[in-house]
C-alpha cells in the first residue's frame, strides 16, 4: 500500500505543518492502518456509479461498463480483495485550553 500513500504525503505533511505552526500541540505522529475488503460482484457493481469518471456517464454507458466489469469479476470467481490504508495525523494539545 506504500505506493498509493506517497500521493497523499504532501497533504499529510501540510496538515502536520499546520498543527506544528499553532504551537499548542506536541509533535505530530502519523498512524497508518492497513486493511482490506473482499467485494462481491454485486457489492462492487452497486458502488461503481459513485466512482470518479463513472459519475459522469449516461445510464446506458454506465450499464455497459458495469456489464464488462461484472463479467471480469465473475471470471475471477465472483469476488476480489482490495487493499486500503487509512492514515491519521495526530498530536496532543499541550496548552491546557
Amino acid at each position: 500500500m506504500k505506493q498509493g500513500l506517497d500521493a497523499y504525503q504532501v497533504l499529510l505533511t501540510k496538515a502536520a505543518d499546520g498543527i506544528r505552526e499553532v504551537g499548542r500541540f506536541s509533535d505530530t505522529e502519523q498512524w497508518q492502518f492497513d486493511w482490506e475488503h473482499t467485494y462481491t460482484r454485486d457489492e462492487w457493481l452497486e458502488q461503481m456509479p459513485t466512482l470518479g469518471a463513472l459519475t459522469k456517464l449516461p445510464p446506458n454507458r454506465l450499464a455497459e461498463v458495469q456489464e464488462g466489469v461484472g463479467a471480469a469479476i465473475d471470471a475471477m470467481g465472483g469476488s476480489f480483495t482490495l487493499p486500503y490504508a487509512t492514515v491519521v495525523v495526530t498530536a496532543v494539545r499541550t496548552d491546557g485550553a
